[in-house]
């Protein structure tokens, strides 16, 4: 799945938090009570997605599940594969429905907290956001001894002698492949999935992988002998992005009860304890 394809737009907005709430309010709308009556929350999250959900476990599944104990319900996790963009996603998993027959779900995890997003989708409703998620570049410090940053044309000069790893089709290999002209496109190595990635680079297959952090750090945990810096280039202009939560848009006392959950599990420590639960560092939204 790729992660990073869901940020490409310019500039991210997190939206705020809304009052705090500990269960769902007895008054607060036919959606809440017809989502008390089932007594299950149902939380999409995408499939095959390491560390967020893969195998039935992630954090965005124990977030869900975090979330619909906080309100009193009964997680019930559906897993989907993405679809071409994120508004075939959200289409799918929270508003309409697929085509071959799966049912919208209350909540869909890991969703870009953008207005131009938002505004390209108006039956759906971007709340909560509970981490900030960035490019960042793993490396091998024997081969490339000090973190990249600043001028791409000067800082990464060194995958002109040096291979890094991307997954393909993401924001990471188009801004490789656009960097210094196209320099860079023979020592520019493609796999399938960040994990693959990072495979490669404990293999000594490429000297570095430029990759969603999180995904590094989790395809990287228990090894000692990379080092993970945010990427930090002058020509890429998305570097990081909000992830928050997206429910039907004719369901506010939803959004409102799921985005004061998201708040009460950001303050007591909840959402920071489950990122490292799977080795990522949570970064505040």
């Amino acid at each position: 799945m790729k992660n990073d394809r869901r940020a490409c737009l310019l500039k991210l907005s997190a939206l705020a938090a809304l009052p705090l709430a500990r269960a769902l309010p007895a008054a607060a709308g036919e959606d809440i009570e017809a989502i008390r009556r089932r007594g299950r929350l149902r939380i999409a999250v995408y499939n095959d997605f390491p560390p967020y959900a893969d195998r039935g476990r992630g954090i965005d599944i124990d977030l869900g599940r975090a979330i619909a104990e906080r309100l009193g319900l009964s997680p019930e996790i559906v897993g989907f594969n993405a679809d071409e963009d994120m508004n075939d996603d959200l289409r799918n998993m929270v508003w309409k429905g697929h085509y071959l027959g799966t049912q919208p779900a209350d909540v869909m995890m890991h969703v870009p907290v953008d207005e131009h997003l938002a505004r390209a989708n108006d039956k759906v409703r971007i709340v909560a956001p509970y981490h900030r998620e960035g490019l960042a570049l793993a490396r091998d410090p024997a081969r490339i001894p000090a973190p990249l940053a600043g001028s791409a044309a000067v800082a990464l000069e060194v995958f002109t002698r040096e291979k890094v790893g991307v997954e393909t089709t993401t924001l990471a290999d188009a801004f490789l492949l656009g960097a210094l002209n196209g320099r860079l496109h023979e020592n520019i190595v493609h796999y399938r999935s960040v994990g693959e990635a990072a495979a490669g680079l404990k293999a000594g297959r490429v000297a570095a992988v430029l990759a969603p952090q999180g995904e590094l750090e989790a395809a990287l945990a228990g090894e000692t002998r990379f080092a993970v810096d945010a990427a930090r280039f002058a020509e890429l202009k998305v570097d990081g992005w909000p992830l928050g939560l997206a429910v039907k848009a004719e369901q506010p006392a939803l959004a409102e009860a799921v985005a004061a959950a998201v708040a009460e599990l950001k303050k007591d420590g909840t959402v920071a304890a489950i990122f490292k639960r799977h080795g990522v560092t949570h970064q505040p939204a």
